[in-house]
């Protein structure tokens, strides 16, 4: 039982390839499947923590997978839409959301070099529950681009200022996230 909640976390970062390959092959039955293994990844973000808590089960495993899982599964995706899609997730955004990941990481490991330990703050829960949203909206208006019935709504909002102003949202809750962890109060022993 012990193993389950790491097991899910670990279930998130092997998806992740998955979503890539799905969403370069640009079908409707590719990205359909990118979008339901994106949404089972996005879902077990939530299920480790909740069976984790629920079972009392806290591991140290635990504690540096769930993280990196999260960066692999919203970092990843957003790569490849940066790839296939730079007018509406363009490179200067990821590298933002990116470096953002990247300094808090540093800042965490240097608060568990000195004996404490970085707390994780609500906003940035938040933050990862808005990413995931945003990537699991990208995708759902994907396939529905390529239903004909759908397909005109869908690429308006694929190609217009909807997503690409979501966009910059994202990136201004997300860089403020990141601000937030040095403040003093969130270094606790």
């Amino acid at each position: 039982m012990r193993f389950i909640p790491n097991a899910i976390t670990i279930f998130r970062i092997v998806v992740t390839p998955l979503v890539i390959v799905f969403l370069f092959r640009e079908t409707m039955w590719s990205h359909s499947l990118a979008f339901a293994l994106f949404i089972l990844g996005a879902l077990s973000d939530f299920a480790d923590g909740y069976i984790a808590r629920a079972l009392e089960m806290n591991s140290r495993l635990g504690r540096l997978l769930d993280p990196i899982a999260d960066k692999v599964l919203v970092l990843g995706t957003f790569v490849a839409l940066a790839l296939l899609y730079p007018q509406q997730v363009p490179w200067w955004a990821v590298g933002i959301i990116a470096l953002r990941d990247v300094l808090v990481t540093v800042l965490r490991m240097v608060a568990e070099s000195s004996g404490r330990a970085l707390r994780t703050i609500r906003t940035a829960k938040a933050k990862t529950a808005l990413q995931l949203i945003f990537l699991g909206l990208f995708l759902l208006l994907l396939v529905l681009s390529h239903i004909s019935s759908t397909a005109p709504l869908a690429s308006e909002l694929l190609g217009g200022w909807f997503m690409y102003g979501l966009m910059i949202l994202l990136v201004a809750v997300t860089s403020l996230t990141g601000l937030l962890y040095f403040q003093p109060r969130n270094w606790v022993k």
